[in-house]
């Protein structure tokens, strides 16, 4: 998975617009739609680092650059939180 894809599996993940998280990030809405849709692959280091130091999204930090989890350091991917998330609800 390319980390555009990521990008927009974390944020589905949590349930976040993509004005929503053009907001918290200071990224475009228009740049977000581009990588959602696959039209933009690449982000610059300082978009990615930006997107990364949002709370919500540091859990992900790990799966996000190297593809491992550890969740017992807090460390998840989208699917964890997903499977967590059914649990809960019972789903």
């Amino acid at each position: 998975m390319q980390i555009y894809e990521k990008v927009k599996a974390i944020r589905e993940a949590e349930g976040i617009t993509q004005v929503q998280l053009a907001e918290m990030t200071g990224i475009s809405r228009s740049t977000i739609s581009k990588l959602d849709s696959g039209v933009k692959k690449d982000m610059k280091a300082e978009t990615l680092l930006r997107f990364c130091n949002i709370p919500e999204f540091q859990k992900y930090t790990l799966w996000l650059m190297t593809d491992q989890v550890n969740p017992s350091a807090g460390q998840i991917s989208p699917e964890i939180k997903l499977s967590a998330d059914q649990l809960k609800t019972g789903s």
